[in-house]
This record gives structure tokens, sequence and C-alpha cells, in this order.
């Protein structure tokens, strides 16, 4: 069986990626920092984007595509993505350039290399933000950021996935008594906005099996919450389930998260010795 490779680059307001790998196919999930930023953090796992198949895209807000002009564009490596109509239309008249979209319809299945990609609508105030579950050999990945509240059909879409990546983004308490302006905080909280570590909490108790191996809090606020805020919220729900083998992973915006390892029926996390902050 084919080892897959899983891990976040980054995640939160400064910027989004990840990177997949399955053999020899290997995908960046967004692209929301530099196109230096996303080399040197490519760098520090061992890997060169001149090896990417693709970029595969969940909506077209900058922390998530800000890289794509400087990195992927025919200009530059030329790299395919994947991308449904309107996200690249924004893309388009964001950061003009000639890019090689691979469209598809929302909902739609389609492989890249040996990846399954499941596509699926989620609320956020983007023109059509998405959801994947992305099947390989070794098992299955969940892949939820940027959304303001779940759904039964989201969690239908997931329910097979071995490892979780969804958004933590805030804690409710320190998001409301911030300093942030009223509008913003609205934004935030609200049902196109962001989720919280308690609804990302209670999203995972209707979705948690005995397959499941890693959950990922990722999309962290710097200001309204804190790694400890989101284990906290979780492991209740893992104790109860009797699921103490799941790992949680804690992303950061600064610097490459633990690689998920999967293949040979195992699945466990390495760490990564990057140095942070990585230059613009």
């Amino acid at each position: 069986m084919e080892e897959v490779r899983f891990t976040v680059l980054g995640s939160g307001s400064a910027g989004n990626a990840s990177y997949l790998e399955v053999g020899d196919t290997r995908l960046l999930i967004d692209c929301g920092f530099s196109a230096r930023q996303i080399k040197q953090r490519l760098a520090s796992i061992d890997r060169i984007p001149d090896r990417l198949d693709g970029i595969l895209i969940t909506h077209d807000h900058r922390d998530h595509i800000q890289g794509l002009k400087n990195l992927a564009s025919k200009a530059k490596l030329g790299l395919p993505i994947y991308c449904n109509k309107l996200t690249a239309e924004e893309i388009t008249r964001a950061m003009p350039a000639e890019y090689e979209f691979h469209l598809f319809e929302t909902g739609q299945s389609f492989e890249i290399g040996t990846v399954t990609v499941e596509s699926f609508s989620v609320p956020h105030d983007a023109v059509d933000s998405l959801g994947y579950l992305l099947r390989t050999p070794a098992g299955n990945i969940g892949y939820l950021t940027d959304l303001g509240h779940t759904t039964r059909m989201i969690a239908d879409r997931v329910r097979d996935a071995n490892v979780l990546l969804l958004e933590t983004n805030h804690d409710l308490d320190l998001l409301r008594d911030s300093g942030r302006p009223w509008d913003l905080k609205q934004r935030i909280w609200g049902r196109h906005g962001h989720l919280s570590n308690e609804g990302a909490a209670e999203f995972a108790d209707t979705v948690l099996h005995q397959g499941i191996t890693h959950i990922i809090g990722a999309h962290l606020s710097r200001e309204c919450n804190s790694p400890e805020m989101v284990r906290a919220e979780f492991e209740p729900i893992l104790q109860r389930h009797n699921l103490e083998h799941v790992q949680i992973i804690i992303t950061s915006q600064d610097k490459p998260a633990e690689t998920v390892l999967m293949g040979n029926d195992t699945f466990f996390s390495e760490k990564n010795f990057a140095t942070a902050p990585f230059s613009n």
C-alpha cells in the first residue's frame, strides 16, 4: 500500500495551505501564503513545489489563494488549479494572470492521480466555498476549514474520514469580550463566518467513529483562541466515545504542523522541525 503523508503547512488568517502526498501524487490544498513562504514551508518537510501535481482550492478568500499568481500561474510553474467556476472567476479578478484551471461542479467527485476528491458546499461568505473528503488507498481525510456552521449533509460527507481537519477558529467568550468591532464579531460568529471551538466539538461528536485517528484543529484566531482551549473542548468527547487513541493536532499560522502518516495499516504523526516565522 502506498504511504500517505499529510501536512498542514500553516492555517489562520495570515494564510492557509496543506500538503498531501499519496505515492507519486502530490497536491497542495489552498495556497494562502506568498509563493516564497510556500516554497520555504515545503522545503521544511523536504519537498519542492516543482513536483506538485496541482493545487486544490476551497474558496477565493485571499488567505487561501494569495500565492497562486507567483507560484502556479503559467508565467511561473504552470500548475493545474482545481476549483469550481465561480472561484476561478474570483481568482482571475483578484490576481489577473493566465492560469491552468481544471473546473468541476460543486458536489462533483473526481480523481487527481491516486486521490479521489469528493467536493461539497459549506456555508461561508465566499462565492462558492467547498469542503472535501480526500479518499486515498490508506485512509480518508475530511477537510473543513472556513465554515460558519455545520449541517447534516456536511456530517454525512465526512463520516468516513480517518483524519478530520476541522476549523476551530475562536472561543465564543473570548471573541465576545475582545476589542474587535461589533460588525466584525457578527461576521465571525455568523452562520457564514467561522466555526467556534464549541461548534467544532459538537460537530465532531456526531461523526466520531473507531476508525478515526487524528483530529486537526485549524484556522485558530491569535487573539480569541489557544491550543489549550481547543484541546479542552475535544478531549472529553474523545473520552466519552472511548477514543483516547485519537491524536489531536493543533495547527499554527507560523509553521507546519506534525505530518500525519498513513499506510500499511498504521496511522501516526511525526513532528516537523521548521523554524518560524518564515520570510515573505
